[in-house]
């Protein structure tokens, strides 16, 4: 008979209730040492998981294959992947959830980090390295960041959260012989994601972009279509509502002063522009999200 997978909403735990941010930030330690050190098979419907191993060692458990950690070590885990751990005692380092549609600007199945961040992974970092010994303090500073709640977090969480990634996924593939390097269109692509998370609330057109990649606005469109299936309006548009998604259903904000935030003077025009892009009102999306999340 097949064995009975739970379905955690947050690491390690069914708790019924919705998380107040997008991200969740704690040592493994904390966690572990409260199921003996083992965390059993299971998976999360909507959650990303980054765990940094610091210290220690143990087991992580991708479906029916175990994967022996050593440290420092990054493994990610994509949602809807069954998965267990299990540590040694003197185990240290953090575990990060994060709400899978925060990532939507880095998860294109269509290149190379979005296949990469598709499929679970257990990447060996060497302190040796300079781009492991960044990720390595990245990942820290997160950690410290998320704990010391000060404003601005957000921002300086999805960048650490973004740069983190980036830096593994490259480490990941450096280590694979069969890895081919990042063509221009990619680097492009990935230059234009860092831009656009910085410039998004400005509504900057894409001829912006266009001039500060160095192309033409129809070359742009031919490189964004070509990686991701969208032209580079859809993908900044794209940002927009997933950021709008992320304040309506994470904070207690009217719908006025999430669209004064997101950087329309028109609240009416935002509502237009979420009903374009989503085919409901923001309050109605709101409201079927948060019923959606009540159930579980």
């Amino acid at each position: 008979m097949a064995r009975h997978v739970p379905t955690y909403e947050l690491y390690g735990e069914n708790t019924g209730k919705e998380p107040y941010f997008w991200l969740h930030c704690e040592t493994i330690p904390s966690r572990s040492s409260l199921h003996h050190w083992e965390i059993r098979l299971h998976r999360h419907e909507s959650f990303f998981q980054i765990l940094y191993i610091e210290a220690g060692s143990g087991d992580a458990t991708f479906g029916e294959v175990s994967h022996a950690i050593r440290p420092p070590a990054v493994v990610t885990v994509p949602p809807r992947l069954n998965h267990g751990f299990r540590f040694s005692r003197d185990i240290d380092g953090l575990v990060i959830t994060i709400v899978s549609s925060q990532l939507s600007h880095l998860h294109s199945h269509r290149s190379r980090l979005g296949e990469w961040l598709a499929a679970p992974h257990l990447t060996p970092l060497d302190p040796g390295s300079a781009d492991a010994a960044y990720v390595m303090q990245t990942l820290e500073r997160l950690g410290k960041e998320y704990e010391d709640r000060r404003s601005g977090r957000h921002e300086l969480l999805d960048s650490y959260v973004s740069m983190a990634l980036r830096l593994t996924a490259r480490i990941s593939h450096e280590g694979d012989p069969n890895h081919l390097s990042t063509d221009e269109n990619e680097r492009r692509i990935e230059l234009l994601n860092g831009m656009i998370l910085q410039h998004f609330r400005s509504h900057k057109p894409a001829s912006f972009y266009a001039r500060e990649l160095g192309v033409s606005p129809t070359h742009l469109n031919r490189i964004v279509r070509s990686v991701t299936g969208n032209t580079a309006s859809e993908l900044i548009a794209g940002k927009l509502i997933d950021e709008a998604k992320r304040e309506l259903v994470f904070t207690l904000g009217s719908v006025q002063e999430i669209s004064y935030r997101l950087g329309f003077a028109d609240p009416a025009y935002f509502s237009r522009f979420f009903f374009k892009h989503t085919g409901e009102t923001p309050r109605a999306w709101r409201r079927m999200e948060k019923s959606r999340l009540d159930r579980g």
